[in-house]
């Protein structure tokens, strides 16, 4: 099976965050779940957000990256919206690096390197009316990831929720985050 480093989004370390990792681990994979809140979760998007730009992008990606260190190599990183950051940078940089999953976000592979790397399969998930997907730039930047290498899945759903696949928040959508689930779990599989 496979080991997983699933980074949080922007409004923490959320229960549907732990819920989704706790699914993959009835799976049979290793699933670390770093906090780089320090136990804090926010109600909103913009609460967290404030939280984040307190403490700074850069700091958030260092110690996302950070946590990483003592893994083995072959391990699938996996991030919900802001946990892209540091999920897409070492799948993008981490020799040995298994695999991706991008959840409600996608960044341009220019930002770490420039290229895709080859052997690393990648999914990226999103809703076509998220504005924050769909419309900054997350959703131009996946397809052209899938443009760039046949390692690469885009899957876009229905709807307008950014963190749809958390069960302990409003936005979160039963059957878009039932399909990304059972996605992932066989991408993991696949991989394994």
């Amino acid at each position: 099976m496979a080991e997983v480093m699933l980074y949080h989004h922007v409004q923490g370390l959320t229960e549907g965050v732990r819920a989704f990792a706790e699914e993959l681990r009835r799976a049979g994979h290793t699933v670390h779940t770093p906090d780089l809140f320090d136990g804090q979760t926010f109600a909103t998007l913009d609460e967290g957000m404030a939280h984040a730009q307190k403490v700074g992008f850069g700091a958030l990606l260092e110690q996302g990256v950070e946590a990483a260190q003592g893994l083995n190599s072959d391990v699938v990183f996996a991030g919900f919206s802001l946990g892209v950051m540091p999920a897409q940078q070492l799948a993008q940089t981490r020799s040995g690096c298994r695999g991706a999953v991008l959840m409600h976000a996608c960044l341009p592979v220019s930002e770490f390197g420039g290229a895709w790397p080859d052997g690393v399969p990648v999914q990226v998930h999103g809703m076509d009316a998220d504005p924050f997907f769909a419309d900054d730039g997350d959703l131009e930047a996946a397809r052209a990831l899938v443009d760039s290498t046949d390692q690469a899945e885009l899957f876009v759903y229905p709807g307008k929720s950014h963190l749809f696949a958390d069960s302990s928040l409003p936005s979160y959508d039963a059957d878009a985050a039932g399909l990304l689930t059972q996605r992932v779990a066989t991408f993991l599989d696949d991989l394994a």
